[in-house]
């Protein structure tokens, strides 16, 4: 069964950023923003870029109670003799020799990356325009000291050309759904910008207003299949394309040992959501998607189910005590007959009658 109203309940309350901290996330960007624009550092500012999960609406509650991610590019003019690694190098600095952020700063290859305990990291990466020559966008490596061509902007734009045709939000749905999968079993490693990539080459055109993406267990059973069709097919780790910047390959985010786990598991989880959409029992269903989601999901089920436990239990108790009944009945009629006095008995005579 598909549980579609299940679904939903599944999403709002256990798996979707709750707007509470969707809303605290943009406060604290814009202070951020506020924090970059008066500071002294060098690079001239042209726009600031929601990047990743947060931009392609595909993030997710943590599991574990802690901290999401979300990502901000600063896209800047260049500065005549900087380096790669100076532009992260000095972005950490300004936020280090804060009063506000000097304790929540962290200096990565990339980025630098402010966290507030037990709610959100905010990875704040310069994003250089024009540096080589009019439109390109390149990213700063620090820890290799130069410079990676990006485009961010036209990856949020193919997310959302591949949502469009899956309808309904298909897609997001989907694609946050799988990431709780990994999340909360912990059986495969796959970063999300790789698995929202696979996700997203599932989908094509000719998808819009199918009956494959009708609902979110439908499109969540259509794109696992068919990820699981593609990943079978290659037992070697194959390439995973950036579709806007061919020259990079998603897939050298994993090695052949992660491939290979995120293949079998995602065979293992397509067969699983094939059961559960089979079952034709509701009960039966909700225990199968709970195989795959864990015991959030259908979680208002719970009180029905152990009243039901409570009936089998009591029905069980009563059968076993009519077995009892009768064998007891059987036992008293046996040693009835086994104590009667022997002038009670069949006489011998009768009884070689009767054989007779």
């Amino acid at each position: 069964m598909k549980l579609i109203s299940d679904f939903k309940d599944f999403l709002n309350d256990t798996v979707n950023l709750n707007q509470t901290r969707i809303d605290r996330l943009e406060d604290r960007v814009e202070v951020i923003k506020d924090s970059i624009r008066s500071s002294d550092w060098e690079p001239r500012i042209s726009v600031f870029i929601e990047q990743g999960s947060w931009a392609h609406d595909t993030i997710i509650r943590p599991v574990d109670g802690g901290e999401f991610d979300a990502d901000l590019l600063v896209k800047v003019h260049p500065v005549d003799g900087w380096s790669a690694a100076q532009y992260v190098k000095e972005l950490g600095r300004v936020f280090r020799d804060s009063g506000r952020y000097g304790d929540k700063t962290v200096v990565y290859d990339y980025c630098v990356t402010i966290t507030y305990a037990d709610d959100c990291k905010i990875d704040v990466a310069p994003l250089v325009m024009d540096r080589e020559y009019q439109g390109t966008l390149e990213v700063c490596n620090k820890r290799e000291d130069k410079f990676e061509e990006s485009q961010p902007v036209e990856f949020t734009r193919w997310i959302r050309e591949k949502n469009g045709y899956s309808g309904n939000n298909s897609f997001r749905k989907a694609t946050r759904l799988i990431k709780y999968i990994r999340d909360i079993k912990r059986r495969f490693s796959c970063q999300s910008v790789l698995l929202t990539t696979l996700i997203g080459h599932r989908i094509e055109w000719f998808d819009k207003d199918s009956s494959a993406f009708t609902d979110t267990p439908s499109a969540l059973q259509t794109i696992m299949g068919r990820l699981d069709d593609w990943l079978q097919a290659r037992a070697d780790k194959p390439s995973v394309p950036n579709p806007t910047l061919p020259s990079q390959d998603f897939a050298d985010l994993w090695n052949d040992t992660q491939y290979a786990n995120f293949r079998n598991f995602v065979n293992k989880y397509r067969k699983w959501i094939d059961e559960a959409v089979e079952a034709t029992d509701r009960s039966d269903s909700i225990e199968k998607w709970r195989r795959v989601f864990g015991d959030e999901f259908a979680k208002g089920e719970n009180v029905a189910k152990a009243e039901l436990s409570a009936m089998q239990r009591t029905s069980a108790l009563l059968l076993q005590s009519a077995a009892h009944l009768d064998s007891l009945v059987d036992n008293i009629i046996d040693f009835g007959i086994n104590v009667l006095p022997s002038w009670f008995k069949t006489p011998p005579h009768l009884q070689r009658r009767r054989r007779d």
